[in-house]
């Protein structure tokens, strides 16, 4: 997989499918993303991403992705975010909500062609087994590609195979398979 992705093209392509339908943007933002509700002050949606990061804004759109019509008009969905530094409750509580969003991720990345990595997002806090919430993320994301995805996710999906000249998504794309290191285990994606 090509490793040099322009967050432009993600932009582009995300404007191009949901600016009129659903008068959303995908914008370069700074140290924290965070999805902004259209205001006085701004006519559209922002779903902001961190520092022109690609896997940032893949991230950050999956979340728009999962978001119903309610919570799409509410600052960051309404949704509480613990920072860094989770105890172990916490984290729990963070991967339980995380598992679709990094499932849609990890279905957004294939239809780029970019690599996927899960996160656990807690690099100072109760470090929970890693490799357990990829294989849920795992699960899910077979799911969604065996049962469909929601309208938006799938038009989505079509555009990003569509711009970066990607096959449709199979199940046989996934490539996961866990490879065995002397040292620890790790996931391979």
């Amino acid at each position: 997989m090509n490793e040099e992705f322009d967050y432009n093209d993600l932009i582009q392509v995300f404007d191009d499918t949901f600016y009129t339908s659903h008068q959303t943007r995908l914008i370069k933002g700074g140290d924290e993303p965070i999805y902004l509700p259209k205001d006085d002050e701004t006519s559209y949606h922002q779903i902001i991403f961190a520092r022109g990061y690609f896997a940032s804004g893949l991230h950050e759109i999956a979340h728009w992705l999962v978001a119903g019509e309610a919570r799409r008009l509410l600052e960051d969905y309404g949704y509480w975010y613990c920072p860094d530094g989770r105890d172990e409750q916490t984290q729990t509580d963070f991967e339980k909500v995380e598992i679709k969003p990094q499932a849609i991720e990890w279905a957004l990345s294939l239809a780029c062609g970019h690599s996927f990595r899960v996160s656990t997002d807690n690099l100072s806090g109760w470090q929970s087994d890693r490799h357990a919430f990829q294989d849920n993320v795992y699960k899910r994301l077979c799911d969604l590609i065996t049962n469909g995805f929601n309208c938006r996710t799938q038009k989505l999906l079509n555009a990003l195979c569509i711009f970066y000249k990607q096959p449709p998504l199979t199940l046989e794309r996934i490539a996961y398979q866990r490879v065995h290191h002397e040292s620890n285990n790790d996931y391979e994606v």
